[in-house]
């Protein structure tokens, strides 16, 4: 919906995409907008968007980085399709930017840089400001650069650090063309820089002059300021949450709700590091945080950890992964409990490192060599990471077994507006170490959920060892013997497979238990799919939505439930795992919208993709 030329009381959600090189600050502004939309009480989504150079050449479009934002005053669940406004900072992020703005949408620019030489290297002929570029959008040109210079002056710091506050200075004209209060950026520069530091001081000067700026020069005839309505959310806290947070947090539930310490063992990757970053400051937790050589040993480490007694975590992305999946097959053969965080990027090797995309599936449902099983959860949304996370905790420790849990580079960067929970309202799941010396060996099972005995190293008459190399079911030494092999693969298996009793029946999100078309899911595309059937929905198609948290084993119910509609349609970033996984386990003819592009699926597509399978014009 166009921001201006609409009434106040037609506005329910606006979406805002601000663009410029890596090093102005996009990010920061971004989220600090975030911020404060989130304080005046709006639903909103995020999506920070980065380039994959560490530092690509100032004003190339391989260094342009951007923040989107849709908020409004009804719940929202995605960061939008189409910007209704794009901020663009230099001529870079307008070339990369500017053809996936709404028709009729403003472009507000940073006039002070558009030089010639600029607006050569983002790759444009001649001046699109004048070529008619950009004649189907409104323009506004603010020198932006040279307001933040003039502003800076007073307080004697660099012309590098002064150009820097241009973007408190657009942050500043943001928030009061949507009628924003500052005080939580006021609070955070205080904070970052101190009160007296000159460089902070610029930062806020320029921030409350480009506020001033919207006020006192009147430039409310291309751009009115907007009130929207805060959401009626349920009662509780709030606070603004990404992916990485709340998955992190969520670790540390499962481990206080197991009764556990917990040690997580990493090595550095995009986009997983952060959660990396987040535990190691939450000792108090009883976290002990370890980064490892490389990411075979952080696993190794982490079933080390579980091996004596606490809750193993490791984390990575994409080819982290692949590298720790022999470490994971040890996990398997030792049937000790391990998280593996799989935060998933775009490509193979090292591909699009900071896009995101759904193409692991494969991987961790099936990606280990020989009969390796294990469970598989995913999450759907930055606030839904703390909830999935607390699952994978509690499915490692009761069936003692490595479970890969799913996230993506979309959902650990993007945030949104998370009622805070009581850990006394989730259910806790002590773990009961082994204790007795009569008839023990390390793979005595639980008669019901064929988990072996965790038995701590240490316990008095518990002395035993655990390996790689095949067990014997009856006395868990080395066994080489045929039949015993069959009989220990039959039970590794059998013990993932129970988990479907364990687990929740599929339910739908949105729509009926059965009908014309059921639109399937699962991970980040929740948002997309889900706002989608309802829009369809509400215009009378008969159209119901599916989002799958347990990947592996499959909800009990999944097969009839998904017979019960007359077509099926998968929605999913790959080219078509899922679509592929319930093919194979159903017989079910599901037809795939398939999105591999590093960009979230969005709900115009959706849409159309139900329109086609309905027959609708």
């Amino acid at each position: 919906m166009n921001v201006q030329n609409v009434p106040k009381s037609e506005l329910d959600a606006i979406v805002v995409r601000f663009a410029g090189d890596s090093g102005d600050g996009v990010q920061l502004l971004g989220s600090q907008f975030a911020q404060e939309t989130a304080l005046a009480g709006n639903s909103l989504a995020t999506f920070p968007d980065f380039p994959a150079e560490i530092r690509a050449p100032t004003g190339t479009t391989y260094g342009v980085s951007a923040f989107q934002i849709n908020f409004g005053s009804r719940v929202v669940k995605t960061a939008g399709d189409q910007p209704d406004v794009l901020v663009a900072l230099n001529p870079a992020a307008l070339m990369v930017n500017y053809k996936g703005l709404r028709k009729g949408g403003l472009i507000i620019l940073d006039s002070g840089a558009f030089k010639d030489k600029e607006i050569k290297r983002a790759g444009f002929t001649v001046d699109p400001r004048t070529d008619g570029t950009l004649k189907e959008f409104r323009v506004l040109e603010l020198d932006i650069s040279a307001q933040a210079l003039e502003v800076a002056k007073p307080f004697g710091v660099s012309q590098k650090e002064a150009l820097r506050t241009k973007n408190l200075w657009t942050l500043g004209l943001v928030s009061w063309m949507y009628d924003r209060e500052l005080n939580s950026t006021n609070e955070y520069v205080a904070r970052k820089f101190g009160a007296d530091d000159p460089v902070g001081q610029a930062n806020l000067a320029a921030l409350k002059a480009g506020h001033a700026y919207g006020e006192t020069h009147e430039i409310s005839g291309d751009v009115s300021p907007v009130q929207m309505p805060a959401v009626q959310f349920e009662p509780g806290t709030y606070r603004l949450v990404s992916g990485a947070e709340a998955l992190s947090w969520g670790l540390v539930a499962g481990a206080q709700l197991a009764g556990l310490e917990a040690v997580l063992a990493s090595y550095p990757i995009t986009p997983s590091s952060p959660i990396l970053h987040i535990l190691a400051k939450l000792k108090q937790f009883g976290i002990t945080t370890f980064q490892a050589e490389d990411e075979i040993a952080a696993c190794c480490a982490a079933l080390g950890a579980s091996y004596g007694g606490k809750l193993g975590i490791t984390a990575s992305s994409g080819p982290g992964i692949a590298l720790k999946t022999e470490a994971i097959g040890l996990g398997i053969g030792t049937e000790l409990p391990l998280v593996v965080v799989n935060t998933q990027r775009a490509g193979p090797s090292t591909g699009l490192p900071t896009k995101t995309e759904q193409s692991d599936l494969f991987l961790s449902v099936w990606g280990r060599n020989a009969d390796a099983p294990i469970p598989v959860v995913a999450s759907r949304s930055p606030g839904d990471c703390y909830e999935v996370a607390i699952e994978a905790v509690r499915l490692a420790t009761k069936y003692m077994t490595p479970v890969m849990l799913l996230s993506d580079g979309y959902i650990a960067n993007a945030a949104e507006p998370w009622k805070i929970p009581s850990i006394k309202d989730t259910a806790p799941f002590p773990v009961a170490f082994h204790t007795e010396t009569e008839g023990f060996h390390p793979f005595l099972r639980d008669d019901k959920t064929l988990a072996r005995v965790w038995a701590v190293p240490g316990t008095p008459g518990l002395m035993h060892r655990i390996g790689g190399i095949e067990r014997d079911y009856n006395s868990g030494n080395i066994s080489y013997d045929a039949a015993n092999h069959q009989k220990m693969t039959d039970t590794r298996a059998a013990k993932i497979n129970n988990i479907a009793n364990d687990i929740p029946e599929q339910g739908v999100e949105a729509g009926e238990l059965k009908g014309k078309l059921a639109v399937v899911g699962w991970g980040s595309t929740f948002g997309p799919i889900n706002r989608a059937v309802h829009n369809m929905r509400a215009k009378g198609f008969d159209v119901s939505h599916i989002h799958i948290r347990h990947i592996w084993p499959l909800p009990r119910n999944l097969e009839s439930l998904l017979k019960s509609f007359d077509k099926v349609l998968v929605a999913e970033m790959n080219n078509g795992q899922m679509l592929t996984l319930l093919k194979s386990q159903y017989l079910v003819d599901a037809k795939g919208l398939l999105k591999v592009s590093g960009q979230p699926l969005k709900i115009d597509e959706v849409e159309s993709a139900i329109r086609s399978q309905l027959g609708a014009p």
